[in-house]
């Protein structure tokens, strides 16, 4: 039986959903998203998340599951400490561009197409394993937080913005659709889920480097509208406030 935590986590995600008459009304998916924004950089950026999985991996090193692993930025900024990669993704446009920077790299890699933790069995284990913002994606976080451990040899490291990521648009939600969002599921929500698992994970707070003002295009699909409201969308976006951009690093060891 789920913890009052864990249901709380599902209440909130719940929330985050597009209605069916919305989307029916769309004229392209609003959950596209172009490879090439998720590519990992040749130069790894220098994170607290970086560091606690080369931490974990040590001197000597080890294998790396990259669970939601997109185009690799999480793993990827391991090379040289890595010793084989392995990327799950339920994209394979994502995993194509992961499979294009590991053999650039040189880095021996493995890639599995599917969900997790459906697809944990045929990931299998690794020394460790890491989540880049994909916890905001997941409804059931109870076991999909109890795959992660169980598929880590030494410990898990995760990363995610302190709120969902798309909360900053919940304001154009309520401009163009009348569309009133519960609050977004935060960092502490995600720690109190682990709490019920019995894990005391080491949270470190960080700021990233702001991104690349979304196109006002993007946004346009993402909120279902036409693309000929791109004019309006771009105007009401000139309206809202910066961005936060505050990130937590959760790590644990498994052993």
């Amino acid at each position: 039986m789920m913890g009052a935590a864990a249901d709380r986590w599902r209440e909130l995600q719940s929330g985050r959903g597009v209605p069916p008459e919305i989307l029916a009304r769309a004229e392209a998916s609003p959950w596209t998203h172009d490879p090439k924004d998720f590519a990992a950089p040749e130069e790894p950026v220098d994170t607290p998340s970086r560091r606690a999985a080369l931490d974990l991996l040590g001197p000597g090193g080890g294998t790396v599951l990259d669970v939601g692993c997109g185009g690799g930025v999480a793993s990827l900024a391991l090379v040289g400490r890595a010793a084989h990669l392995i990327g799950l993704d339920r994209a394979q446009d994502m995993l194509d561009a992961f499979a294009v920077g590991a053999t650039a790299r040189g880095v021996p890699y493995d890639t599995v197409l599917g969900e997790w933790p459906d697809a944990a069995a045929a990931a299998g284990t690794a020394d460790v394993v890491v989540c880049h913002h994909v916890l905001h994606n997941v409804v059931e976080l109870e076991p999909f937080l109890t795959a992660l451990s169980a598929a880590a040899r030494r410990g898990v490291v995760i990363e995610m913005l302190a709120q969902h990521p798309m909360a900053w648009l919940d304001p154009l939600w309520v401009r163009f659709h009348n569309l009133h969002r519960p609050p977004p599921a935060t960092t502490d929500d995600a720690v109190a889920v682990l709490a019920e698992l019995g894990v005391t994970p080491t949270v470190t707070g960080w700021e990233r480097v702001n991104p690349p003002r979304q196109h006002p295009a993007w946004v346009t699909r993402r909120l279902c509208l036409p693309a000929d409201r791109v004019v309006e969308v771009a105007a009401a976006m000139d309206e809202l406030p910066p961005r936060p951009r505050l990130a937590a690093t959760l790590t644990w060891r498994t052993a």
